[in-house]
């Protein structure tokens, strides 16, 4: 009986192992997904009679398809139009598959995917690990299977998956291994957005490890909002928790700080310069969460800068980090591919006008970044060659209160 128990526990040990090494590389996220998600930006909005131009409803998503195609977005980059929570009906149908509500979207799921596809875009869907989702709407607890199979047979490109209302953490992290299953069971090439660690994190440090295994990207933080002082904490995070986050990030998983909110009301230009430069230093999926149809032109500049989304892009798929903090001054550096590096230089500072923040380039790329010489680019806030340095040099670099300058260094 002792045997029999060893081998099946052996064969379970297997079999999981087999799973998650099935999970592992779906050959998706090879770089950090991009897209638009209505979530900061437009809520729960549910009363199309009252706001029609602002609910959660088709009518959004199409217009924002056509916008996304028309105005550039796509062509940059920009290849998810993703749903968030809200877009069901309060209750699953009489087979018990999840449905989208009949008023809002009358059309279905299946024909927005259609639509947005033929736009040359790729639909995102969201749902829930519990048994309801953050709004309450029906979540996928007991369901994960039949939802996988559904999102697959609508079309759905992407499963941004929340953790709400989960129970224990042993059956969220059940929930989490399972939708992944579930998701490549399909056949269907389907993103996988996981938040497992940040509902682990209060309780529980995070098998990276593990959770790369099953998600392409994850959260690890709360939720941005359409303020500097969220860009700020979410930075600060950062930095705390990179020597265990960093290491994991790479080609097929990402850690995701979240939205994007250029284009919105919180921030100012400088403090909008720094959440650009700074989600491409940590290699961040790039889902902006705003109005396209409304965007001010210097907003879609930024959001659309060719320079910066190559860097967020960078084949190598190393994430960045912090070097140094000297009093309000963060020094950060990426490794990108061709012996290039990203730096970004932040000044924290809320008080006051520009100052300077000047540092040896031996620095930078554990002192081979610049040797024996290198030539020095700025990609933000305007682009220009700032020309070649030696190994002995220094940079001197001025920046705005809150804002942030991101360079590119590539050794000759």
């Amino acid at each position: 009986m002792a045997a029999a128990r060893r081998v099946l526990r052996w064969a379970l040990a297997a079999t999981a192992a087999l799973a998650a090494a099935l999970a592992l590389d779906n050959g998706l996220a090879r770089t950090p997904p991009m897209g638009w998600l209505h979530w900061e930006r437009f809520l729960c909005g549910t009363d199309c009679a009252a706001d029609p131009r602002r609910c959660v409803s088709e009518r959004l998503f199409v217009e924002m398809a056509d916008v996304m195609v028309a105005e550039g977005w796509r062509d940059a980059g920009y290849e998810f139009v993703c749903i968030d929570d809200c877009w069901m009906a309060p209750t699953r149908d009489e087979r018990g598959r999840l449905q989208a509500d009949p008023k809002r979207f009358p059309s279905g799921i299946r024909r927005l995917a259609d639509y947005v596809h033929s736009r040359g875009l790729k639909l995102g869907i969201y749902s829930d690990v519990g048994n309801k989702t953050c709004a309450g709407f029906p979540g996928s607890y007991n369901h994960y299977d039949l939802d996988a199979q559904t999102f697959a047979s609508w079309g759905v490109d992407l499963l941004k998956f929340d953790g709400c209302n989960s129970g224990t953490l042993e059956l969220l992290a059940e929930g989490y291994r399972r939708m992944s299953l579930a998701l490549n069971k399909t056949g269907r090439s389907i993103v996988y957005s996981c938040e497992w660690p940040f509902y682990l994190r209060p309780l529980q440090q995070p098998n990276y490890t593990e959770i790369k295994q099953y998600c392409n990207h994850w959260r690890n933080f709360f939720d941005v909002y359409d303020s500097w002082s969220s860009i700020k904490s979410i930075l600060d995070w950062t930095a705390l928790h990179q020597d265990s986050i960093v290491k994991i990030a790479g080609p097929g998983g990402w850690n995701d700080p979240d939205m994007l909110v250029i284009g919105n009301f919180g921030l100012s230009w400088d403090q909008a310069v720094t959440q650009m430069a700074m989600w491409a230093i940590m290699a961040a999926p790039l889902f902006m969460s705003n109005d396209l149809r409304r965007i001010s032109p210097e907003a879609k500049w930024l959001l659309q800068n060719k320079e910066t989304i190559a860097i967020n892009q960078d084949p190598l798929g190393k994430q960045g980090y912090q070097i140094t903090k000297d009093k309000n001054f963060e020094l950060w550096e990426r490794p990108l591919a061709g012996q290039a590096y990203a730096v970004a230089v932040l000044n924290q500072q809320e008080i006051g006008g520009p100052q300077n923040f000047t540092f040896p380039l031996t620095f930078l790329g554990n002192g081979l970044a610049c040797n024996p010489a290198c030539s020095v680019r700025q990609i933000l806030p305007a682009s220009r060659d700032w020309g070649v340095y030696s190994w002995v040099s220094s940079l001197s670099v001025e920046v705005n209160p809150t804002g942030t300058v991101l360079l590119k260094v590539v050794a000759l």
